[in-house]
């Protein structure tokens, strides 16, 4: 497993799989500076009470309720954006170590968007259901926030890399015959996740990371180059 991480690391090196690195925060910033831009006017040229002074209350502390919301969902919409590009990566690692493979399944672009929008959709429901555990649990609410998120994460990039070599029905078997690793995989994703600066690089990581883990689901885990 730490053999598998720092090969995903060292994916960083190649000049392709840091552009998607970049055009995922570069896309974030650029949504998130539009949305800021977009609210910050409307409050502005929005009298809500008529009284100046209170007005300009409002629109300071609407501002900064933009700017704490975009910090805090920013490395998610990255997440979000790179996800549209993740098969570049996979495609950059499974050429790196994996040469041997033959080409992989392809999906369309649709698909693919639909798949992230529904992923990002059931992460948020999913920690908005036990948002009252993370608040009655303390010290235990960390436990389930790892537990629940690294079950989601693994399970979301198994089915990324996997569904590219076999039929989904064959991904979900080989994960229920094997769910440690995934769930493990998983578990290193969220705390990665978790680490200012570190998170705006988890998709990309976590992509090649979980490469090299699937493979070692299916055979050995070969070292090339």
């Amino acid at each position: 497993m730490l053999h598998a991480l720092s090969l995903a690391f060292g994916q960083l090196s190649d000049p392709r799989t840091r552009r998607v690195v970049w055009i995922g925060v570069g896309g974030a910033a650029t949504a998130y500076g539009l949305l800021t831009v977009t609210v910050w006017w409307a409050l502005y040229h929005t009298p809500l009470t008529g009284n100046a002074w209170v007005d300009g209350v409002l629109d300071l502390l609407g501002g900064l309720v933009v700017l704490l919301l975009a910090w805090l969902l920013f490395p998610a919409t990255v997440g979000t954006v790179s996800s549209l590009f993740l098969d570049t990566v996979v495609d950059r690692v499974e050429a790196r170590h994996y040469p041997h493979l033959p080409p992989p399944r392809r999906s369309r672009w649709t698909a693919e968007v639909l798949t992230a929008l529904r992923f990002l959709a059931v992460v948020i429901a999913a920690n908005l259901l036990v948002l009252p555990l993370y608040i009655a649990l303390p010290g235990l609410n960390i436990l389930v926030f790892y537990t629940l998120n690294g079950y989601l994460l693994g399970r979301e990039y198994f089915e990324l890399v996997a569904n590219r070599r076999m039929d989904w029905r064959e991904a979900r078997l080989l994960r229920r015959a094997r769910p440690f690793r995934p769930f493990a995989a998983g578990v290193v994703i969220t705390v990665l996740s978790t680490i200012p600066l570190v998170n705006l690089l988890v998709p990309v990581v976590a992509s090649a990371f979980m490469v090299h883990v699937f493979q070692s689901m299916t055979g050995p885990l070969r070292r090339v180059g």
